[in-house]
């Protein structure tokens, strides 16, 4: 009877330790949950200064970027006296992808999303100077080619560039 009545006991008052602690987990279980995701919240904001240095950097070098492969800009830099169509075509080429190999690693600090759409503004940048020289005549000039681009830049509603510059400006917001 000794046994019976001591498992009695323990069954009783274990189940109301269970029943205790669940009420009491479920009366601050908000409370709980609102600690870790502040908790989360405020480490990932003192994220380490340097690596916020270099978050910041890369955006930087890619607004720079962007500005370099910007045809106006493009054009405005390389253009030479006298240069053909296919000298100019082959210097905006190589200036390209020489600045796009200078900043390829700059992918590690941003988003995968913004680093997608700088890389496809590059593809898109080279196509329409490849597509620009296509339709010119053999003995064209540079200034033909830089007309044309600039032209085609001119029928597009929303600049390319303008809306990446702005995705990237919108990821250093999210920064802070």
């Amino acid at each position: 009877m000794d046994l019976q009545k001591f498992l009695t006991d323990a069954a009783v008052l274990v189940i109301g330790g269970v029943a205790t602690v669940s009420a009491g987990y479920y009366l601050i279980r908000d409370d709980i949950r609102n600690y870790f995701r502040l908790k989360f919240a405020t480490q990932k904001k003192e994220e380490n200064p340097q690596l916020l240095s270099l978050r910041l950097q890369a955006h930087e070098r890619l607004i720079v970027f962007i500005e370099r492969i910007n045809p106006s800009n493009l054009f405005i830099r390389l253009h030479q006296q006298g240069i053909s169509v296919q000298e100019l075509q082959a210097t905006i080429l190589n200036e390209i992808r020489a600045e796009y190999q200078h900043n390829v690693t700059q992918q590690l600090y941003i988003s995968s999303a913004t680093w997608n759409v700088v890389k496809q503004l590059k593809d898109d940048t080279i196509a329409m100077v490849n597509n620009g020289v296509e339709n010119l005549s053999p003995d064209a000039t540079g200034v033909d080619l830089s007309r044309k681009i600039l032209q085609h830049m001119t029928g597009i509603e929303n600049n390319p560039y303008d809306l990446t510059l702005d995705l990237i400006k919108n990821d250093i917001h999210l920064l802070f």
